[in-house]
């Protein structure tokens, strides 16, 4: 979430001279806006403003007037490194969250240390804040405020965290779009988080105060299973106990990972101690050698399919229904298109249909990395590794169970000969199924697409990217922490890619009948006014 934030904190003040009267020309310098940047780009779609209130219709006017300091607020978030893999910038990141949320006029802000998790490892800190409008209904509002790690700065247009704003062509996608941010976190997910926080900053500048209350929370480990997220929402329930409805997500397939590695000190041959020099290859068994051949056992030759006994059981396929709807939608798939904006050759299946069935269906068993020895690229150096790691992702869906999938890989290691690989649970986030239709909120998001003029979503169980839904939803969950059941729904706009990869992106300038960063605050700002206006469900009582 995708996968998936407040009024972005302006970092940096404006200097005033004392005494001194600005010309009318001075005036016009410093009130001309930093970026330029044109809040419909070059868009053909536009919201049905017959269909928007008068006080909505100044939120809109807002966010054109501010889209400037609103993409500022995004590059200066992305400015700020989050790395949750390697903990860079982390503390000082929950720290401005905090400041987020604060700045916004959150009565409670706090950052919550989770210590060591049960996987044994410590979590990164939890960002809470409760913010009180005296409104009768709640919205909880989940962030993730790290990031994947920079592994090939080389590939980069601009630097990952400048936050630099470049045309559609120079960041490799359709030189319709004007105005792209390129950075780290761009789309995974700072770019939609800060502008749904610049929709909310603007609605209580226009309006006064927001429609309804807020509940934020912001995990940064969401690139590490949510480990952290996961202690504290066990702990921590009852902070959410006034909400009636999270504003976003939906359902999440499965993912478990772990850590495999192979040892010369565990399988008794090779290297014990460490690495050594390669010479001794001649004479010498290789536990990288071995650790290459337990991978390969574990799959078919193309690497496509795990074969690891068992290891499809209980997995529900799509619905006849589901199946139709894909079948239609495949008519209108680009494969070719999608692979390169992905950044891929091509995809495994050419047939558009399998390719969605695949994506949101299918499961997958990954090698995400591997490391050991010589690991300087260029030159040489001869070694003999003594100890081999990877890295492996399994992403499944209901009714699998992700602990299962451990176990049985484990049988399969054994059965396979290799009972002297070790392997290390990192984490697993259980599936969700997706929320119900029928709520405020849902509903509050279907007219604000019918407002904003955007087709009709499809929706998907458990499909193309995890989140920890199940610590918030109220549908079936593979495995159910803490006690919060709400609701999920909204409206959703605007557009970013490459998550995880170089030149990943977020579209400031819209095109077409892509809406760009001003777009996407409006539809934020949109869903969250229909929903304070539809109520079939009492709320919940509040504490105001």
């Amino acid at each position: 979430m995708r996968k998936t934030i407040l009024s972005a904190v302006v970092l940096g003040a404006v200097a005033f001279s004392v005494g001194c009267k600005s010309k009318p020309a001075e005036q016009a310098a410093v009130e001309k806006p930093k970026l330029g940047i044109r809040p419909h780009g070059d868009e053909t779609i536009a919201p049905d403003m017959s269909k928007v209130p008068p006080d909505l219709a100044k939120v809109f006017d807002y966010i054109d007037q501010h889209i400037d300091e609103h993409v500022e607020n995004l590059q200066k978030w992305i400015q700020q490194p989050s790395i949750s893999n390697s903990g860079e910038g982390i503390p000082e990141s929950a720290e401005m969250v905090k400041g987020f949320f604060d700045k916004l006029g959150c009565q409670q802000t706090r950052v919550y240390d989770v210590g060591i998790t049960e996987y044994g490892t410590p979590g990164n800190p939890v960002v809470y804040a409760k913010c009180d409008e005296g409104a009768p209904k709640t919205l909880v509002i989940y962030w993730q405020y790290d990031t994947m790690p920079v592994t090939q700065p080389e590939n980069w247009v601009a630097p990952p965290f400048e936050g630099r704003i470049v045309d559609g062509k120079t960041a490799g996608i359709d030189p319709a779009f004007k105005k792209v941010l390129i950075g780290r976190g761009a789309t995974n997910s700072k770019g939609p988080e800060m502008a749904e926080l610049n929709a909310i900053t603007s609605m209580k500048a226009s309006m006064g105060k927001l429609p309804v209350n807020l509940i934020f929370v912001a995990e940064g480990d969401e690139e590490r299973m949510d480990i952290g997220l996961r202690k504290f929402m066990k702990e921590h329930s009852d902070l959410f106990q006034e909400g009636d409805a999270m504003l976003g997500g939906g359902g999440s397939e499965g993912c478990v990972y772990v850590e495999l590695t192979t040892s010369g000190k565990s399988w008794g041959r090779g290297p014990t101690v460490s690495d050594i020099h390669g010479v001794f290859k001649r004479t010498t068994d290789s536990p990288a050698w071995r650790h290459i051949h337990m991978l390969a056992s574990l799959t078919s030759e193309d690497g496509n399919t795990p074969k690891i006994k068992g290891f499809f059981d209980n997995m529900v396929p799509p619905t006849p229904e589901q199946v139709a709807q894909m079948k239609q939608q495949a008519a209108k798939v680009d494969l070719a298109a999608v692979a390169k904006n992905v950044g891929v050759a091509r995809f495994i299946s050419d047939d558009p249909y399998k390719f969605l069935e695949m994506g949101r269906f299918g499961t997958s068993f990954n090698l995400d990395g591997i490391w050991g020895g010589n690991m300087y690229a260029g030159g040489a150096g001869a070694i003999l590794p003594n100890k081999i790691t990877s890295k492996h992702n399994f992403r499944y869906v209901p009714n699998m169970n992700g602990l299962d999938i451990v176990k049985k890989l484990r049988a399969q290691l054994d059965a396979n000969g290799y009972k002297d690989v070790e392997m290390k649970l990192i984490g697993d986030v259980p599936w969700a199924k997706n929320p119900s239709h029928d709520t405020d909120i849902w509903h509050a998001g279907e007219a604000t697409y019918a407002m904003m003029n955007i087709p009709g979503r499809s929706d998907y169980p458990a499909a193309g990217g995890y989140w920890p839904a199940y610590v918030f939803t109220d549908q079936p969950v593979g495995e159910k922490v803490g006690s919060v059941m709400l609701p999920m729904g909204g409206a959703r706009a605007g557009m970013g890619g490459r998550a995880h990869a170089a030149n990943e992106y977020y579209v400031i300038e819209g095109a077409g009948k892509t809406y760009g960063m001003a777009g996407a605050e409006k539809t934020i700002a949109a869903t969250i006014y229909n929903y304070a206006k539809i109520t079939t469900v009492t709320p919940k009582p509040k504490a105001h």
